[in-house]
Order: C-alpha cells, then sequence, then structure tokens
C-alpha cells in the first residue's frame, strides 16, 4: 500500500480525486434533490463536442469542452425556462446534437486516436503536474463559490417560489449552480470520462438519500462515499489493471445498491 502511493502519478491521482469527488458529493444532493440528474448527464456528454473541438482545433480539449458546456448548459436552461420547451426535450436535443457534431468533427480530426478514449472512460492515472493543479485549484474555487451560495441554494431547493417571494434572486443562484456544475463536468471528465461523469454527480447523492433524510447530514454522507469510490477505485485499479473510472463507478453503484436494499430490509 505505501509503495503505491509513493508514485508520483498516483499522488497526483489521489490527490485531484480526493478534491473533485468532495465536490461532487456536495453538489450531487442538490442534483438529486432538484431531479436535475438527466441535466447532468445530458451536458456531460454534450463535452464530447467541446472536446472534438479542440482535437480539430489543436488546442486543450478540456478547455474547449469547458466552453462548450457551460455554453450548452446556460443553452439548456434558456429555453427550458421560456417555457416554450421541457427540460427534458432541450436537453435531448442538446446532447444529441452535441454528440453528432463531435463524431463529425473528430471524424475530421487527424489526431483523434491520441488520447480520445481517455476522454470517454477517464485517465486519471495518467494525469500531469499541469493537469491535477489545474483541477485540484478550479475545484477548490467552485467549492468556495458554491459555500457562498449554499444557504440560498438550499432554500430554492425546497421552496423556489417562496425563496423568491423572500427576495432571493432565484435566476442568479440557479445560473451559479449551473456553471459550477458544467465546469465540475468537465473537471470530472479526467476522473472518470466522458460516458461516467453524471454517475459521480448522480449516486453519492442518492445513496446518501437512502441512508438519511437530513439534509446536512446527507451532503456528509455523499462526500464520503463519492470519495471512499473515487479513493478506493484509484488504488484497485492500479492493483488489478482495471480501468479507473470503471472501477470508481461500479464501486459508487455497488454502495448505492447496498444502501436501497437495507433501507428496503429497515422498513420491512
Amino acid at each position: 500500500m505505501l509503495e503505491i502511493i509513493s508514485y508520483g502519478f498516483m499522488q497526483r491521482a489521489l490527490l485531484t480525486g480526493a478534491v473533485l469527488s468532495l465536490f461532487s458529493g456536495i453538489i450531487s444532493v442538490f442534483i438529486v434533490l432538484r431531479r436535475i440528474s438527466f441535466l447532468g448527464s445530458g451536458i456531460s456528454h454534450a463535452a464530447f463536442g467541446g472536446v472534438s473541438i479542440g482535437f480539430l482545433l489543436g488546442i486543450n480539449p478540456l478547455l474547449t469542452a469547458l466552453v462548450y458546456s457551460v455554453v450548452m448548459a446556460f443553452g439548456i436552461e434558456q429555453i427550458s425556462s421560456k417555457g416554450r420547451l421541457a427540460e427534458d426535450t432541450a436537453i435531448g436535443i442538446f446532447f444529441s446534437s452535441s454528440m453528432a457534431l463531435g463524431i463529425v468533427l473528430i471524424g475530421l480530426s487527424s489526431s483523434y486516436n491520441v488520447d480520445l478514449f481517455g476522454y470517454l472512460f477517464g485517465s486519471i492515472l495518467a494525469i500531469t503536474d499541469e493537469d491535477a493543479l489545474i483541477a485540484v485549484f478550479t475545484t477548490l474555487v467552485l467549492m468556495g463559490v458554491l459555500t457562498l451560495i449554499i444557504k440560498k441554494l438550499y432554500f430554492i431547493t425546497f421552496n423556489e417560489e417562496l425563496a423568491f417571494v423572500s427576495g432571493i434572486k432565484v435566476r442568479l443562484i440557479k445560473s451559479i449552480f449551473l456553471l459550477t456544475m458544467a465546469v465540475a463536468i468537465v473537471i470530472g471528465i479526467k476522473l472518470v470520462g466522458i460516458i461516467l461523469i453524471s454517475a459521480l454527480l448522480v449516486i453519492p447523492g442518492a445513496a446518501a438519500q437512502m441512508l438519511t433524510k437530513r439534509f446536512y447530514k446527507m451532503i456528509i454522507v455523499s462526500c464520503f462515499i463519492s470519495m471512499f469510490s473515487a479513493i478506493a477505485g484509484i488504488i484497485i485499479s492500479y492493483r488489478f489493471n482495471l480501468a479507473s473510472g470503471g472501477t470508481i463507478v461500479i464501486l459508487l453503484a455497488t454502495i448505492f445498491f447496498v444502501a436501497f436494499f437495507s433501507k428496503i430490509l429497515k422498513n420491512t
């Protein structure tokens, strides 16, 4: 065990995984309670379009994915808030069109095979010092922003109309949360990949909801589940030569089903 964590690449992976999973554990609770799991999935898959633009233009794919995901997130919010389309319909349109754009652009790019697999399924064990620094710094900034709005976001989550009447700028708070979620998704691509990042945003909060109904306790439990799965998944994947992203998500899913069946047994 000590030998494993003595490697530089493993230290970078564990640090990045721990910080990012801590943040995803927090926003996962809000995503589950606000019932916007499909939005997180839609943004994460839309990021594929941004990654492909980066490959085609020779720009860092994470930067183009970041800009693209933020634009997509606010595009979905704008269309659904106008009431002209249901949110799930808007997500479906942006989701499918972004994936289609990504497939077309990747087909035009000559460098698509360099590390596309890593963006799709995660490659945290191959993360560089620069990537780790950017991911940790950005995540800490996001946590600071979320800390500033968490009470108002909590109010909006449980009673949006009352929050609006009470003078809370509901649309602004929701936009800030949407922004933090989009940025977290792009950073998380390095951890578990585009295909699996939505699991990191949904399962910790869903599992915590099975174990407790108290809001702040739910956040603590969600963070613990998320961090444990990320750290254990990274170590297990290295030890047994498995895909790190898939291992992390399998651990998360296992914890969820244990919590789910424990709740059923408790209520019978």
